[in-house]
């Protein structure tokens, strides 16, 4: 099962059966965003750009789209597992809250 939503243009889908969240234009693969769900808390474990798509904040675009659906969602907190997405995390403290505690 997948959900997607259009965020700036770009087509971020959640592949909940490959456990990534994907972003693309046009048909094309841009980022992705690896993750593991227990029920209880959303590892992200990996933030991933094409090569030939870097330096234009498409994975920041991936992060962003993910922590707004799981915080839509309700319920779970997030492992910031991947060092890409524990620095946007510090960057945007907004979502701060969202973080699971060690």
């Amino acid at each position: 099962m997948t959900d997607s939503t259009i965020i700036d243009g770009f087509l971020l889908t959640d592949e909940k059966d490959a456990s990534r969240y994907t972003l693309m234009r046009d048909g094309v693969l841009v980022s992705v965003l690896d993750y593991r769900d227990d029920g209880d808390t959303v590892a992200l474990t990996r933030a991933f750009t094409i090569p030939t798509f870097r330096g234009h904040g498409h994975a920041a675009r991936v992060v962003q789209g993910a922590v707004a659906d799981i915080e839509s969602r309700g319920g779970r907190k997030v492992d910031a597992v991947c060092w890409y997405v524990a620095e946007w995390f510090e960057q945007n403290p907004e979502h701060a809250g969202l973080l699971r505690q060690r």
